[in-house]
């Protein structure tokens, strides 16, 4: 746990990036609301300089802070939600989840806030989707560029073969770096989170309280909600989480597992235009086969993208096709220029 001289200063700092975020913002909602967060972390910022005398009171932003302020300038404070996140300021599930109308209350549990901020079920169905399509677009280029390049048939398979393990095994390690990367972060935050709720409970109430005043409750029902929200140790973290810092947890897989999948859905999309080699077709007929595969599998593709874009299949088909085709007709076009030049 951090000393009070640490804990004085992120305060601080939070209290700095507040304004800026306020500077920012154009909803008067939303700035108001920060403008509180700006004036409970000054207060936090307070307590924590009477419990160490030794702080001297001075503050200077860290460079990392200058730089979020720098780009708050330039970019809404609703597009940098991650950015926020990461350094700690609560308020940010003002961005996702709607206003309270008068006809509707506000969540009085932590599974009532989550059933706001779940995601959809097809997350995973789209990320293998996506995934697929990646894999099919980039090794089906790949093979029509060397191909053009006058590359033999052997070099063409070895060629597909390389792209298939490079690309998943590249789709794999971002991947777990990725999803590892947002456990981390989350689980550093519940820390931090944790420690602030244990030392200063009322004071966390008082946050939370604010959030939903922003979102249209009076104050006194926004305070009763908040203490007995966090007044059960099993769900306060959660909810602080969800509405302070606007995490979810439900988004958080197991790195491993989402490594695994994007590596079996890319292999599976760049072993299809590979099929025709494998079923014994040679020369132009192998490279018309797998232009053929490729088009077809596009489509296919482009079909079930269609189910989360809420476009028409054949427009989500067709889409993806000239999509992929132009890529793989921009990679032939690379591959007769450089097998020119080298012949």
């Amino acid at each position: 746990m951090p000393g009070p001289a640490d804990s004085w200063y992120h305060e601080k700092e939070s209290a700095w990036l507040y304004r800026a975020v306020v500077a920012a913002e154009t909803d008067p909602d939303h700035r108001a609301l920060f403008e509180k967060l700006a004036a409970a972390a000054e207060a936090q910022a307070g307590r924590w300089r009477q419990a160490d005398p030794g702080i001297d009171g001075k503050f200077t932003p860290a460079l990392r802070a200058r730089t979020v302020a720098r780009l708050l300038r330039h970019i809404r404070p609703r597009h940098l939600r991650p950015v926020l996140a990461a350094m700690k300021l609560r308020g940010l599930s003002m961005y996702t989840a709607p206003r309270a109308p008068a006809s509707h209350r506000l969540p009085t549990s932590a599974s009532e806030v989550g059933g706001r901020h779940t995601s959809l079920g097809g997350n995973n169905l789209r990320a293998a989707v996506f995934g697929a399509s990646d894999g099919l677009v980039s090794n089906a280029a790949l093979v029509m560029g060397v191909a053009a390049a006058g590359v033999a048939q052997e070099g063409l398979l070895v060629t597909g073969m390389a792209g298939l393990l490079a690309g998943a095994l590249s789709m794999a390690a971002g991947e777990y770096v990725s999803v590892r990367s947002q456990r981390e972060f989350y689980e550093y935050q519940i820390a931090l989170e944790r420690a602030e709720l244990a030392e200063y409970p009322d004071e966390e109430a008082e946050e939370l309280a604010l959030i939903y005043n922003a979102r249209g409750l009076d104050m006194d029902e926004a305070r009763k909600i908040s203490k007995a929200m966090l007044a059960n140790p099993e769900h306060a973290l959660e909810v602080l989480a969800r509405e302070e810092l606007g995490l979810n947890p439900d988004d958080l897989g197991s790195p491993v597992r989402a490594a695994l999948s994007s590596c079996f859905a890319f292999a599976v999309g760049a072993a299809l235009p590979l099929l025709p080699f494998f079923a014994g077709l040679a020369g132009h007929h192998a490279i018309y086969g797998a232009a053929a595969v490729t088009v077809c599998a596009l489509f296919g593709i482009g079909v079930l993208l269609s189910l989360f874009t809420g476009h028409g299949a054949l427009r989500g088909g067709l889409r993806l096709v000239l999509i992929g085709g132009g890529a793989g007709l921009a990679a032939w076009a690379v591959g007769k220029l450089l097998g020119a030049g080298l012949a």
